[in-house]
This record gives structure tokens, C-alpha cells and sequence, in this order.
């Protein structure tokens, strides 16, 4: 009966064992496969609602919080933009929201419902385009943006009508959740997988891609 005991002990730790580890090789396999967005924590940077540039099979994420007013988001965004081609397919570029400025959640409203038209990019770019006149932080005239939109074809009576969609208010909220309990503060705020910049600039966002490409790829 003790001899059953024990056999009985051993075939349960061995077995907890292989399991422990069978869990560990899969977690493993997994972070291997899909790369940052296999992690635990990695839907508080990539939501499902999330705008993404790029290759959507790409192992590293650039996680942009911006804000469509602010004047530094629109001076890097260009430089993101051929940072992300120079890494090809390797590397994608996620919006998130902080609406830290006062018209922020207009322009916010904008793009989503351009989204629904299939021109969210080329309504971000539009924005930043203009934003030194309705986004003036002097005299902000946020009423100018539904006159440069029809620029690149917007079909304005549905952008307005989508604009009032409750799922837009739903992103808007869940986003500022997140930026909240990642602490933050200012735009733009980069993070690479997951991992903030070690100081704010173009140059340690391109070393901090470099970093998690030779990760991932093997580069």
C-alpha cells in the first residue's frame, strides 16, 4: 500500500511537471508565433478597435498615443511613417488615442467615422495637414475640418451621422482607460512592444525597433 503511495506521488509530481513545462513550451511557442501580442498585457496597448499601419502579421508594434491637435504629433508622424517603411513588413504602427487637447475628441469623432468610409489615413493626414489653422491653440476653429474634407472625396452627410455613433464614445473611453494605466501623460508617447522609449525622440524610437527586430527576427 505504501509502494502505491508513493508510485502514486511520483506519477502525480512527474505529471504536474509536464504539465508545468508543456505550458512554459507553449506560452513559449506562442510569444514565438505571434509575437508581443501573444503576452498577457498586450491588449493594453493593441485594442481590437485599434487603427494599424502596416503589416498586421508584423512581430513588432509601434503603439503611438497621440492626439490629432497636437503639434509634435504632427511634426514626428512623417518620420514614423518612413521609419516604418524602412523596417518593411517587420514592423507596424498602432494608434491609440489621448485626447489631451480641447478639440482632440472632434477630430477624434472625424476619423472614426472616415474610418467606416475607408479613409482613415488620409483623413489623419488632412488633419495634421491643417491642424495649425483649426487646431490654433490661440484661435481654434475646429468647424474648419468639415471644410477640408470633402477634399479627399468624404461623403460629409454619412461622416456626420457616424460621427454621433455610441461606439466611437465606447474606443474614446477604453483608450483614455488604458493611456491612464500606462501612465500616460503627454503626446506622442511611443511604446515598442510593449516597452517605452528610454528618453522621448526619433532616435531612441528607431533603436528601440532596431532592438526588438534582431529580437524577434533574428536580425
Amino acid at each position: 500500500m505504501k509502494n502505491k503511495i508513493i508510485l502514486f506521488s511520483t506519477s502525480a509530481i512527474v505529471l504536474l511537471i509536464l504539465f508545468l513545462g508543456g505550458t512554459k513550451f507553449y506560452k513559449i511557442y506562442e510569444e514565438k508565433k505571434y509575437g508581443f501580442l501573444a503576452k498577457e498585457n498586450a491588449s493594453l496597448f493593441v485594442r481590437d478597435h485599434s487603427p494599424t499601419m502596416g503589416n498586421l502579421n508584423a512581430k513588432v508594434y509601434i503603439i503611438e498615443f497621440l492626439d490629432p491637435e497636437c503639434e509634435s504629433c504632427r511634426a514626428l508622424y512623417p518620420h514614423v511613417k518612413n521609419t516604418l517603411k524602412d523596417f518593411q513588413d517587420k514592423v507596424a504602427l498602432v494608434v491609440r488615442y489621448a485626447p489631451f487637447h480641447r478639440n482632440s475628441k472632434i477630430a477624434v469623432k472625424a476619423l472614426e467615422a472616415a474610418r467606416k468610409q475607408g479613409k482613415y489615413w488620409e483623413v489623419l493626414e488632412l488633419l495634421f495637414k491643417y491642424q495649425p489653422h483649426w487646431g490654433d491653440h490661440h484661435n481654434p476653429q475646429p468647424d474648419l475640418i468639415f471644410e477640408y474634407l470633402p477634399q479627399i472625396g468624404i461623403d460629409m452627410e454619412k461622416l456626420r451621422a457616424d460621427m454621433k455613433d455610441p461606439q466611437i464614445e465606447q474606443i474614446l473611453a477604453q483608450d483614455i482607460a488604458d493611456l491612464k494605466h500606462l501612465e500616460v501623460r503627454k503626446t506622442p508617447t511611443f511604446f515598442v512592444n510593449g516597452k517605452p522609449l528610454k528618453k522621448f525622440g526619433m532616435r531612441y524610437l528607431r533603436e528601440a525597433i532596431e532592438e526588438e527586430v534582431k529580437v524577434m527576427y533574428g536580425d
